[in-house]
């Protein structure tokens, strides 16, 4: 296919990971040609998945919120990586056609990372969650992922035993994914309980609390609190030297409070949704759309203005940290953006424009 490579980049020193050989994998995916050039290269790449694009936002919208958020990336240095399944092919970088596709195409499936062997064999064209994209770039060599979201464990886990694919996946891939925390339907203490008991290391960035998704704080502490992109790239490079266990780093980035949907709507808006949920029997997967269409529509949009809000934020501190984990690398040279080095909480705005979130 014009403008794909059936390699790998990353695989040449880090070794492919999961289920497929090195020859299986190159019949599976397709690497686009600025992408592999980047990772040959040694430039800063970033992973941005593909299910906001599908099924996240309303058309024409959610097109235009793809083409930002590349460009987003672009502005910070990066190259993007937005990936998807198309016709049975894992996809890293998408070219303006597929893209197109994956926006506009209602047959266009969701797929977690448990996904992805049927899919590929199957020949379907699916958007990829949270899970799926970390693991395809992670195995692909990129070291950042930026999206709105995490999933994380369900309200009423006790009972459901409902947790997102999310967290077991990030504890198994050596990816840096930048959100705004994990979703605030969820239920937040226990999803951070569990990735401490996964092994998942999370960083607030500019805050010490754990951000709320849709609000800049939780309520719920971090353990660390880091505040450039160079001390998150420092971090990075001590694990690559550390060795040992490979898992996820969660850099929590808050939505800034100018931005954030007023908590007091959100609580009331929240507590209705579940509600409903309950007294209509939706359970499973079926939850998280539900919920996320329900704030929406009862806050007239102001839940998806501030779910937009934060992954731009997201979307550019994810350029800015692939940007100084490539600068800090033996005999690299530094990109041509400059970062300033310091930041306070809430630095990484949105500014204008729109883009998207992602998991379960």
């Amino acid at each position: 296919m014009p403008g794909a490579a059936p390699c790998v980049a990353g695989a040449r020193h880090r070794g492919l990971r999961g289920p497929w050989s090195r020859q299986e994998w190159d019949m599976s995916t397709q690497v686009s040609e600025e992408v592999r050039e980047a990772l040959h290269e040694g430039r800063p790449v970033v992973a941005l998945e593909s299910t906001i694009i599908a099924h996240g936002l309303p058309r024409p919208r959610n097109l235009a919120v793809a083409l930002e958020l590349e460009e987003l990336v672009r502005a910070g240095g990066a190259v993007p990586a937005t990936i998807a399944v198309v016709d049975g092919t894992a996809r890293v970088g998408l070219e303006p056609a597929a893209l197109t596709r994956i926006a506009e195409d209602p047959a266009v499936r969701k797929l977690g990372h448990r996904d992805l062997a049927p899919a590929l064999a199957s020949g379907v064209t699916g958007a990829t969650t949270v899970s799926a994209t970390a693991w395809l770039a992670d195995a692909a060599g990129i070291r950042v992922f930026a999206t709105g979201g995490l999933g994380g464990v369900h309200r009423g886990w006790s009972e459901t035993q409902d947790e997102s694919a999310d967290l077991r996946l990030l504890a198994g891939v050596g990816i840096t994914v930048v959100c705004a925390g994990v979703k605030s339907i969820l239920d937040v203490p226990a999803t951070l309980q569990r990735l401490e008991t996964l092994g998942v290391t999370v960083v607030g960035y500019g805050t010490e609390h754990f951000p709320g998704f849709y609000l800049s704080s939780s309520g719920e502490p971090v353990d660390w609190t880091l505040r450039t992109p160079e001390e998150v790239a420092g971090v990075i490079r001590a694990q690559d030297a550390l060795g040992g266990p490979r898992s996820a780093l969660v850099v929590a980035n808050p939505v800034p409070e100018t931005e954030q949907l007023d908590p007091a709507l959100h609580d009331r808006v929240l507590a209705q949704g579940l509600a409903a949920a309950q007294e209509k029997a939706i359970t499973g997967q079926a939850v998280t759309p539900f919920l996320l269409e329900y704030l929406t529509v009862h806050t007239e949009g102001a839940s998806l203005e501030a779910n937009l809000a934060a992954v731009r934020g997201n979307v550019r501190l994810a350029a800015r940290i692939a940007t100084a984990y490539g600068a800090g690398r033996p005999g690299a040279e530094a990109p041509g953006t400059e970062s300033s080095g310091t930041e306070a909480p809430g630095a990484e705005s949105s500014g204008s424009g729109t883009a998207g979130a992602g998991g379960r």
